[in-house]
């Protein structure tokens, strides 16, 4: 697992670096105004999924209550990364995401 750095969005705009999505996975500092995009190269669909580590808001911390966003092929998608008390690990304090695939799937924290 690689840990992404969020990279802070300024006034005078950011030009966002990239990675290659982890096979095992990825982490991230959770917070509401971190979100994470994707650009999906590939030729298939993607699932990104951020593991609920917490309590939702209902009461629940299944695997039901995990965030999992679909990246179409050849398209992009932001996530948010909070609600941190959803989904920080309470020993790491962060979130771990997994993918379905990761070929040709990049990905940049971005702070807003």
């Amino acid at each position: 697992m690689a840990l992404l750095a969020a990279q802070s969005v300024v006034t005078g705009g950011l030009e966002a670096t990239y990675a290659a999505a982890t096979g095992g996975g990825d982490t991230v500092i959770p917070d509401d105004r971190t979100v994470l995009h994707y650009k999906n190269a590939s030729g298939g669909d993607i699932t990104i999924t951020l593991v609920c580590e917490g309590t939702c808001s209902f009461g629940s911390s299944t695997p039901t209550h995990d965030r999992a966003v679909v990246c179409t092929a050849g398209e992009e998608r932001f996530i948010p990364t909070g609600p941190k008390a959803r989904f920080a690990d309470a020993t790491t304090g962060l979130v771990s995401v997994t993918y379905s695939g990761v070929t040709s799937l990049t990905v940049a924290a971005l702070a807003v």
